[in-house]
């Protein structure tokens, strides 16, 4: 019966219950996916020797789920910019300080989701805990994009998803195949191609669903005609992208989990599998982090645009490339230290999976909650935009096409991606104020037929 009681023992702050061949044994029958491979290579052991003297059990149980959830992360360091963001926005400072303060503070917090979604998984079993990973993967990109939709900031809403994606797919996986190219020079980094087809078909049927829309505006009729049928379509493609999104969970959790399971060798790794603190401090740790990470999204959205002023650059850069590389910082980590180790399918897993689950899952959510509000956000992003996201997917899809990777595939993705962001640097596209669907369709529409 050791494992139903190990939980508690450790809860109580006492990690000495668990021997070394348990921790192999519980942490193998629960199939880590890449995002907990990742997120786990961010953390550090905590020394519970300390809080295991104090003579009251409550108070040790306390001391103890503060000292793994706070300080179990090498990120512990970026808790401290939490309240003072809040207190830069209860004292009235500059927005610029109130919206630097909350990125740095969303940083640990996205880790820290990962890490308490795998302590629930422990106990739930590893389909349940997969359905979590799929869903608060993502969180703090998905909750901004809730608070700028119900600000009625459509265009902040889809740069900072567009951002996601294209960080995920040029930023994080260049960067790691770069690194891991480096690092293994002598050896050929291979990976099973399998995963990355799946991920790679399910972002072409995204791109397909956000070019129809757009071709809509060179179809030459009235603009009200075209902003009907585009809204139209978008949320068609919206319900057709969260079944196929349902479809991938079923294919990624039941029926061929072994594309998806990570591979795990090294024995720090597995010695890190076993849950450190119990089922309802989990739950009330994430529900306590989703929270405050609600509270710095509002926070975000509320001042981009005066911090946009400040700094002199537009929303669309802050939008599409600051704000995905602070929301994604332990993706990146975690991404480049298994390309170090020369275990791609961790790396691939961690940045194709993420930019499957924003386009295929918090994008058309996304859309769907405007059509619930009654706010018109279609797929729509313009011109620019997607022939950015098009090219980006396209290039990763043939960077992967031979299952071997090597530095100059990671460089190449690397520059794509710097391109990319000095053309959203250089734009100056002002933020529409009523951020309707007719003005944004107007403006390509007029150009069109003015040609």
């Amino acid at each position: 019966m050791a494992s139903l009681t190990e939980p508690w023992l450790l809860e109580n702050g006492n990690a000495k219950g668990l021997s070394k061949e348990t921790r192999h044994g519980h942490g193998h029958s629960h199939g880590r996916t890449a995002h907990n491979m990742s997120s786990s290579s961010l953390r550090k052991k905590s020394d519970l020797s300390l809080v295991s003297k104090v003579p009251c059990g409550l108070v040790r149980n306390v001391l103890a789920n503060l000292q793994e959830v706070i300080l179990g992360t090498k990120l512990s360091v970026l808790f401290p910019a939490i309240p003072l963001a809040i207190l830069a926005q209860c004292y009235g400072f500059a927005s610029p300080w109130v919206f630097g303060l909350s990125l740095l503070g969303l940083t640990p917090l996205a880790e820290r989701l990962s890490f308490l979604t795998e302590q629930i998984a422990f106990f739930t079993g590893p389909t349940v805990g997969g359905l979590l990973n799929a869903t608060c993967g993502n969180a703090p990109e998905l909750i901004i994009a809730i608070f700028a939709l119900l600000q009625n900031k459509v265009d902040v809403v889809k740069y900072s998803l567009l951002g996601s994606i294209l960080s995920n797919l040029l930023l994080v996986l260049g960067t790691s195949l770069l690194c891991g190219g480096l690092a293994n020079l002598t050896n050929e980094q291979k990976y099973d191609r399998k995963q990355a087809d799946v991920n790679c078909g399910l972002l072409l049927l995204a791109l397909l669903c956000h070019m129809l829309p757009l071709m809509f505006g060179y179809a030459g009729e009235s603009a009200s005609v075209i902003a009907n049928s585009t809204l139209a379509l978008s949320r068609v493609s919206s319900i057709v992208m969260l079944i196929a999104y349902g479809a991938y969970l079923v294919f990624q959790l039941a029926t061929h989990r072994q594309f998806f399971e990570a591979e795990e060798e090294d024995d720090d790794v597995v010695n890190n599998e076993a849950p450190v603190i119990g089922f309802w401090s989990a739950f009330v740790w994430l529900v306590g982090m989703t929270a405050v990470i609600a509270l710095l999204s509002e926070y975000v959205v509320g001042t981009i645009e005066a911090a946009s002023e400040s700094w002199g650059l537009s929303v669309s850069f802050i939008s599409i490339i600051l704000l995905p590389i602070a929301g994604n910082a332990t993706e990146h980590a975690g991404a480049v230290i298994f390309a170090f180790k020369n275990k791609l399918d961790i790396t691939l897993g961690v940045a194709l999976g993420s930019a499957t689950q924003i386009s295929m899952f918090v994008v058309p959510l996304i859309v769907t909650i405007a059509w619930i509000v009654g706010i018109k956000m279609d797929l729509d992003f313009n011109l620019l935009e997607t022939g950015s996201l098009a090219l980006a997917i396209i290039i990763t899809a043939f960077t992967l096409q031979d299952g071997t990777s090597h530095y100059m595939k990671g460089f190449i993705l690397l520059l794509c991606y710097i391109v990319i962001g000095a053309c959203f640097f250089v734009s100056k596209t002002p933020l529409n104020g009523a951020n309707d669907l007719h003005s944004g369709v107007r403006s390509s529409t007029e150009g069109i037929l003015r040609v």
